[in-house]
């Protein structure tokens, strides 16, 4: 499975290799419009290779849609974790229980049984 995986992100590489090679024209990237940059007298524009647009594009997209699932899904994290904090609570008083019975188990039942209820009362 290990070999199938190198031999994946070898052709990946290689993919994308080969489109940054045949995408090196290099392409003029505005902040704004020709006529909002005029207007608003700010007119940043940089240089760049098309496949480094395009890879930035393919990266924001990913880091944007990552962070958005991360956002949705924070109800199921919260949810998730009170369980957990029952879960804790659940065994400690299961083994506090335990070990209750434990210290009763050389005693006669009915003893042990008129002792707690003498403690509860």
């Amino acid at each position: 499975m290990r070999a199938i995986r190198y031999l994946f992100l070898l052709l990946l590489a290689i993919c994308l290799v080969v489109v940054a090679m045949a995408n090196r024209q290099m392409v003029t990237l505005h902040l704004l419009p020709d006529e909002l940059a005029t207007f608003s007298g700010i007119s940043k524009s940089i240089d760049l290779p098309l496949y480094v647009v395009g890879f930035g594009g393919l990266l924001a997209g990913l880091l944007i849609g990552f962070f958005w699932e991360w956002l949705r899904e924070g109800k199921y994290r919260s949810q998730a974790s009170r369980q957990r904090r029952e879960a804790a609570k659940l065994k400690r008083e299961l083994d506090r229980v335990k070990a209750d019975q434990h210290k009763s188990e050389g005693r006669d039942e009915v003893l042990a049984l008129l002792e707690k209820d003498a403690k509860a009362g």
